[in-house]
């Protein structure tokens, strides 16, 4: 039996929608499917694999239907650690929104989230495992506001490219990414944006970004909320309430130190 064979055989047996990691789970405790090398099936693979068969499953970020199957539901469909989209027509809507994405039952390391970010609107949020780990005194700060919230922020067209590519991975112009470097003490490279059309948007090196992505791997939990509507504005009431340590933008609690240091980037990059 092949594995979408056994995926497929799953699903008309539990006759509902699943995680990737529940997939894997029952699979390897059913062994309808066996690897070659006999190691385990993981999620990854799972999603792999359904992207593979789009003729016979949905993929709704980490969640797997199957197709032609009645118990498929698009909208507010409560799986473990699910995330769902939702349209944002109405103030419940928005409290709905805020629920799932500040729940801390449904944030996942960063390191574990390549592939299951969908490329969709919505909204995202960073958390740091442990408060200690930032530098003075952004981890005084933080434990003075009692949590553990480093930023949230929107992408008002692509989930995967601004969130995943930008923010986590460095791969554009991330202002999370800019920030949570210049936080930890690295420092663009002098004069790198001397040729450059904007004169702000620095980047690191291509070592420390790798040290970068590196430690908001090991450091950092992050979720998300795939939605359309006024993003703005729900963004802004998320800010507000809960002032995130390292958001600038609309954050009535904002950062001189931070504004500080990426200036100081900015201006390097700009140094002959």
């Amino acid at each position: 039996m092949y594995l979408h064979e056994a995926m497929e055989k799953l699903f008309r047996q539990v006759g509902r929608s699943m995680t990737t990691k529940e997939i894997a789970e029952k699979l390897n405790e059913n062994k309808w499917y066996r690897k070659a090398d006999g190691s385990l099936i993981t999620p990854y693979q799972i999603y792999g694999r359904a992207k593979g068969h789009p003729e016979l499953f949905y993929c709704e970020g980490s969640t797997i239907s199957l197709k032609g199957s009645t118990t498929r539901k698009i909208a507010f469909e409560r799986t473990s650690k699910q995330h769902v989209r939702i349209s944002q027509n109405t103030v419940k809507d928005s409290v709905l929104v805020e629920k799932m994405l500040m729940n801390k039952q449904n944030f996942k390391s960063a390191k574990d989230v390549d592939g299951f970010v969908p490329q969709a609107s919505g909204l995202y949020c960073i958390r740091i495992k442990n408060v200690h780990l930032l530098p003075e005194p952004f981890g005084t700060i933080l434990l003075e506001r009692g949590h553990d919230i480093l930023y949230i922020g929107i992408a008002s067209e692509n989930l995967y490219k601004r969130f995943l590519n930008q923010e986590l991975r460095a791969k554009g112009h991330g202002t999370f990414f800019r920030s949570m470097g210049a936080v930890l003490g690295y420092k663009p490279p002098k004069g790198s944006l001397i040729e450059k059309r904007n004169k702000k948007n620095y980047k690191f090196s291509k070592t420390d970004e790798l040290k970068i992505i590196g430690w908001i791997n090991e450091n950092l939990m992050v979720n998300w909320v795939e939605s359309a509507g006024d993003l703005d504005s729900l963004e802004t009431g998320l800010i507000v309430k809960y002032l995130p340590l390292l958001n600038l933008s609309k954050n009535p609690a904002a950062l001189q130190i931070l504004s500080y240091l990426r200036k100081e980037c900015v201006e390097i990059a700009n140094r002959n």
